[in-house]
């Protein structure tokens, strides 16, 4: 999946003075409230870290609040989707007019209607909802599905994703998967015929 990235950052922790037995967990504490959110600095959504202390001096900066200034050294994983990614999530809600996904368990996106293909049409089966395409009786959409979808935006504020199944190579990924193999042994028999 496109959209994730590994990032090495210089970082500058300030810890407390109340804290200068337990820095360690001090600087995880501190670490650990970047998780989740949008980060500038690092261009994307912070999903974790590996962190390693790089002085085991901090120093004191002055002030009212004089605090600890621990240097360390951290790989970040980051989230930071960009407009004409493909993306993979689970289909957690569907109606007439949209597919609703959740992106790595945390980050929303929604497909409208008019950004998914007239091949999937939306049916009632089994008073259950689902969109079936015309042309490829297996391949369906419900409520449960990994799809992979086309990035149209991404609003950072409040980690929401608009996608898109325009594009032939989006749709369900179990699908996507055997079509795929179906259509790579198909040019694999036909290359051997030429040569």
């Amino acid at each position: 999946m496109e959209g994730l990235k590994v990032s090495d950052a210089d970082l500058a922790v300030y810890v407390q003075p109340s804290k200068n037995t337990k820095v360690p967990q001090a600087v995880l504490r501190e670490l650990s409230s970047l998780l989740f959110k949008f980060n500038e600095a690092f261009g994307g959504v912070v999903l974790a870290y590996d962190v390693q202390i790089q002085d085991k001096v901090a120093k004191i900066l002055p002030g009212l609040h004089p605090y600890f200034s621990v240097r360390l050294k951290a790989k970040l994983l980051l989230f930071a989707p960009k407009p004409k990614m493909l993306l993979e999530g689970k289909v957690v809600r569907l109606t007439e007019t949209s597919i609703h996904v959740i992106v790595l368990g945390f980050s929303s996106a929604v497909i409208t209607d008019e950004d998914i293909r007239e091949e999937l049409k939306y049916k009632m089966k089994h008073s259950k909802e689902l969109y079936a395409s015309r042309s490829h009786k297996h391949h369906v959409i419900k409520v449960g599905t990994m799809i992979r979808f086309l990035v149209k935006s991404f609003d950072e504020e409040i980690l929401h994703i608009s996608g898109s199944l325009v594009p032939p190579n989006t749709g369900s990924i179990c699908w996507l998967a055997k079509n795929m193999e179906d259509v790579s042994l198909r040019d694999r028999f036909y290359a051997g015929l030429f040569i």
